[in-house]
């Protein structure tokens, strides 16, 4: 009965997007982080390349290549990045603002700043709807709980001591119940898809700082160095790794054959 109150109060207080979106979110914690360290660095890479092409051919020379990401030759050499679709649309959309406009560099760092504060949100709204489940199930737990009770009440007249004890506990189990769920497993999955949603969303804020820094007229390989910085450092490449990777050569703590 906890169970069943919780998920329908959290099917009728939510649409069918942030639905949908909260169950594939909780499945997807079983899974890896869609961006490690490699990714990033391939991340870094494209980013990094797009804007050598722009400086050294002219804007208009990643037209095509932001035009029909699948079949450009500079998004094709990075598979892992090209999967993830919403992180391509965001990038051709920051390059399509940098080719089209004529934007100050502080009005396209606070147009970006709000697209991702538009798309965080909605990162956070799965997590923060398994959380209004959470914050719930202790007061289904008492419902129960007093339904326990009242049934109990009710068989008084003809239940022996052992049998009301029985009916008794059995009603305190619903409140127990609702708490350990509660704190114990839909909270730490609310929690988890949060922390997951902020970790996943910072490849964004990593595109968005390369191209404000390289719109503030920075080099690529020091836009990319800025971007680089914003990096947990879990995940962060090194600097000499990351300079090897844009330089096609070994790392630089390789042995030398």
């Amino acid at each position: 009965m906890i169970l069943g109150a919780a998920l329908g109060a959290f099917i009728t207080g939510n649409s069918l997007k942030i639905v949908k979106a909260s169950f594939a979110g909780a499945i997807s914690l079983i899974k890896p982080l869609r961006y490690n360290r490699d990714a990033y660095v391939e991340l870094l890479k494209l980013v990094f390349d797009l804007l050598v092409k722009s400086r050294k051919e002219g804007l208009l020379a990643i037209e095509n290549d932001i035009a029909d990401p699948a079949k450009s030759p500079v998004f094709s050499k990075y598979p892992r990045v090209l999967q993830d679709h919403h992180m391509i649309e965001f990038i051709t959309d920051c390059m399509r603002l940098m080719v089209g406009g004529n934007l100050d560099p502080h009005e396209l760092e606070a147009l970006l700043d709000y697209e991702l504060e538009t798309h965080h949100k909605e990162a956070h709204e799965p997590a923060h709807a398994v959380q209004g489940v959470a914050d719930a199930l202790p007061g289904f737990g008492i419902v129960a709980a007093v339904l326990g009770i009242v049934n109990t009440m009710a068989a008084v007249a003809d239940s022996t001591s052992a049998e009301l004890g029985a009916k008794v506990g059995a009603a305190l189990v619903g409140t127990f119940f609702g708490i350990l769920v509660a704190y114990g497993f839909v909270g730490r999955i609310a929690s988890a898809m949060k922390a997951r949603a902020e970790e996943e969303g910072k490849a964004f804020e990593v595109v968005k700082m390369a191209v404000v820094a390289s719109v503030h007229g920075y080099p690529p390989q020091v836009a990319v160095e800025f971007a680089r910085k914003l990096l947990f450092s879990d995940v962060r490449p090194t600097f000499s790794d990351l300079e090897g990777s844009l330089k096609n050569k070994p790392k630089a703590d390789a042995p030398k054959p």
